[in-house]
């Protein structure tokens, strides 16, 4: 028997605002990305959904996350060599922490990171809309502390 979620997530609010058609599927993606330093794979998305869903296929789980990337309402993470991941945390400036050893992330505020820019001599004529920092280092686990 299938599970009902009730959906309870922001960004399923932000969804509903927009006129977004929730289907059981995309309801399933949207409360699989709840939570504090959410920043899943595309293959953990699946199989968090399929845990409450098991009909959903791949292809529903990636065309979801890529029209909610192409929306704004979720972030999508190149952390390394691996999978990218997909952060649902788009209301708060923020950057990354990423674990080299393990491929936590983990999101973090660092003090200055909104007074970066670059002097109009360094733009070369580039009109910056972004900012991205990955901070990479060793987790507690991973040092052993």
């Amino acid at each position: 028997m299938r599970r009902q979620m009730v959906i309870s997530s922001e960004l399923a609010e932000r969804l509903r605002q927009r006129g977004w058609r929730l289907t059981a599927q995309r309801r399933v993606v949207a409360d699989v990305l709840v939570g504090d330093h959410v920043h899943l794979s595309a293959e953990a998305v699946h199989s968090a959904a399929q845990a409450v869903l098991p009909e959903i296929s791949m292809a529903t789980v990636y065309n979801t996350l890529n029209e909610l990337v192409n929306m704004g309402e979720v972030l999508e993470i190149s952390a390394g060599p691996g999978p990218k991941r997909y952060d649902p945390n788009t209301t708060v400036a923020h950057q990354h922490l990423l674990c080299t050893g393990c491929g936590a992330l983990r999101d973090v505020a660092p003090e200055g990171a909104d007074a970066l820019t670059l002097p109009s001599d360094q733009r070369h004529g580039f009109q910056v809309v972004g900012l991205d920092i990955m901070f990479r280092g060793l987790c507690p686990a991973c040092t052993g502390t």
